[in-house]
C-alpha cells in the first residue's frame, strides 16, 4: 500500500516526531530495561505487566533489575515521560505495543506459547487502528505470523492495513558492563513492507544501530541462530572437559591455550549446565518446529543431551572426592553449593542448573546449602516449587557449618574463594575459580 497517505504514515510520521505513545507489556529482564531506555530516548511510555508488587515498586521509583538503576527510574520518571499499570484497556491509548513476555517449555520440551497467546489476545481486544505491534519474545521462525498475527486480526481489523506486526529479538546479557539495550544492535523484521519500515523507525529513536532483515521469520531465526551457536560450543567444551579429564588433561588449560590463536578459533568454556531465559530453551524451539518440515536436528539435539548431562556428571565427581577424603557417601554429607544464580554476579535464576544439582543432591540424602551474595531466598521457581523461600547461609557462617565439600557451580566475584580452600575438605570446581585465582589446588577436583 502506499504509505505516502493513510493510517501507515501517520504512524511512520509520529514515530519521526516522537510523539507516538509506547506501551510495553511484561516488566522483566528485557521489557524493564526496554521501558527505560524507549523513555530515555524521548517517547511516552507505559509499561504493563500483571504482577501488582513490580507495579507498586515501579511507582515508587524502585528498580527489582539490576540493569535498571534508581538514577535511571528517576532519570524518566521526573520528566514524566514512564507510567505502570496492570490495567490492559490503557493499551488503546498506544501508538506501538511491544510484547516481552516469557516463553518457556513445557515438561516434554516443548514450546509454550501461552503467555504470547494470552497477551495476543488482551492486545486484539484493546488495540485500535493504526498500531505497531512488535514481538521481542524468543521463538521459533513463524511465530509471528502464523500465532501473533491471526490473534490481532480476531478483532476485525485488518494486518498490514489497520495494524502492523514485526518481530525484533531481545539481546539482553544481564551483568554484561559493557553493552547496554541501546548499545547492542538491533534485527528488526517485519510481516510486510510497512511493517519493517514502521518497526526500524521506531527502533531508530531507541537504539544505536537497527539490522533490517527481509522478515519476521528470518529475525525468528537469527535469534534462534544465536542462542544455538552458544549451546552447541558449550556443550561441545563440556564433552571435552569429560574426555581429558579421563585422560589427566585439563581442559581449561587446554583452551586458554587455543585461545591464543589469533584467527579460527573462539572459546567457550565448560560448567554444570546450561542456565539463563535463553540458551537452555531456545535450541528446542527450533527441534520443535523442524519436526513439521521432516527434518532432524540431530546436532542440535546431541548437544542438549550432553549439556542436560552436566549435573549428573557433577555429583559424580562430587561422590568420587567425598569417597577419596572420607569414604562418606553423598546421603550421609553436607554439602554446601556456592552459587545458586544461573550467571556470575547476577540474581538471575532462571534454569539455574545450580537448582537443579541442588534438587538431585537432596533427592539423594545429602543435607545442602547454598552461598550466594546475589540471591538472599530462592524465589518462586515453576519446576522446584518446594524449594521456595530456602535462604542464603552467610560467608562468615561457612566455616562452622559443618560441611564435608564445596560445590562451585556459580562463581560469583563476591566469594571467599581463599576461605573456602582453607577449610581443608574437598571442593568440587565447575567453573575454574580457584585455580584462576592462584590458590593452593590440594583439595580441589574439578569438574
Amino acid at each position: 500500500m502506499n504509505t505516502e497517505t493513510g493510517p501507515a504514515q501517520t504512524l511512520f510520521n509520529a514515530l519521526e516526531d516522537q510523539s507516538a505513545t509506547v506501551g510495553i507489556i511484561g516488566l522483566g529482564y528485557v521489557g524493564l530495561p526496554l521501558a527505560v531506555t524507549v523513555a530515555a530516548r524521548g517517547f511516552q511510555v507505559v509499561g504493563f505487566d500483571t504482577d501488582k508488587t513490580k507495579i507498586v515498586k515501579l511507582d515508587r521509583g524502585e528498580s527489582y533489575i539490576d540493569a535498571v538503576s534508581d538514577e535511571a527510574m528517576a532519570g524518566v520518571t521526573d520528566f514524566g515521560r514512564v507510567s505502570w499499570t496492570d490495567d490492559f484497556t490503557v493499551l488503546s491509548t498506544c501508538d506501538v505495543i511491544v510484547i516481552c513476555v516469557p516463553t518457556p517449555l513445557t515438561r516434554h520440551r516443548e514450546p509454550d506459547l501461552s503467555f504470547v497467546e494470552q497477551t495476543a489476545r488482551t492486545i486484539a481486544t484493546n488495540m485500535t487502528t493504526g498500531t505497531l505491534v512488535v514481538l521481542e519474545s524468543t521463538t521459533f521462525p513463524g511465530t509471528t505470523d502464523e500465532v501473533l498475527t491471526p490473534i490481532l486480526a480476531g478483532n476485525g481489523l485488518g494486518a498490514d492495513q489497520d495494524f502492523w506486526v514485526a518481530f525484533s529479538p531481545e539481546r539482553e546479557d544481564p551483568g554484561n558492563k559493557d553493552f547496554s539495550t541501546s548499545s547492542i544492535p538491533k534485527i528488526v523484521g517485519g510481516d510486510s513492507h510497512d511493517a519493517g519500515r514502521l518497526a526500524t523507525a521506531f527502533y531508530s529513536h531507541v537504539v544505536d544501530k537497527v539490522v533490517a532483515v527481509s522478515s519476521t521469520r528470518v529475525a525468528e531465526a537469527v535469534k534462534i541462530t544465536e542462542n544455538i551457536f552458544r549451546a552447541v560450543n558449550i556443550a561441545l567444551v563440556n564433552e571435552l572437559k569429560v574426555i581429558y579429564q579421563a585422560m589427566g588433561i585439563d581442559v581449561w588449560e587446554v583452551i586458554d591455550g587455543a585461545a591464543t590463536k589469533p584467527f579460527g578459533f573462539m572459546p567457550f568454556y565448560p560448567g554444570p549446565g546450561l542456565g539463563g531465559h535463553c540458551i537452555p530453551i531456545d535450541p528446542f524451539y527450533l527441534t520443535w518446529k523442524a519436526q513439521e518440515y521432516g527434518v532432524r536436528t540431530r546436532f542440535i539435539e546431541l548437544a542438549g543431551e550432553i549439556n542436560v548431562a552436566m549435573p549428573d556428571y557433577v555429583v559424580a565427581r562430587l561422590r568420587e572426592a567425598l569417597d577419596r577424603h572420607s569414604g562418606k557417601g553423598l546421603s550421609r554429607s553436607k554439602v554446601l553449593i556456592v552459587g545458586i544464580s544461573y550467571k556470575k554476579n547476577v540474581p538471575d535464576m532462571r534454569e539455574s542448573p545450580s537448582v537443579r544439582l541442588l534438587d538431585m543432591m537432596q533427592t539423594q540424602g545429602a543435607e545442602v546449602d547454598y552461598l550466594d551474595p546475589h540471591i538472599d531466598a530462592i524465589p518462586v521457581l515453576r519446576e522446584y516449587p518446594h524449594l521456595l523461600g530456602r535462604k542464603s547461609v552467610a560467608m562468615k557462617d561457612v566455616a562452622s557449618g559443618g560441611y564435608d565439600a564445596i560445590l562451585i557451580s556459580t562463581d560469583h566475584d563476591a566469594i571467599d574463594y581463599a576461605a573456602l580452600v582453607g577449610l581443608g575438605i574437598p571442593v568440587i570446581d565447575t567453573r575454574n575459580a580457584i585455580a584462576m585465582r592462584g590458590l593452593p589446588m590440594g583439595n580441589v577436583t574439578k569438574a
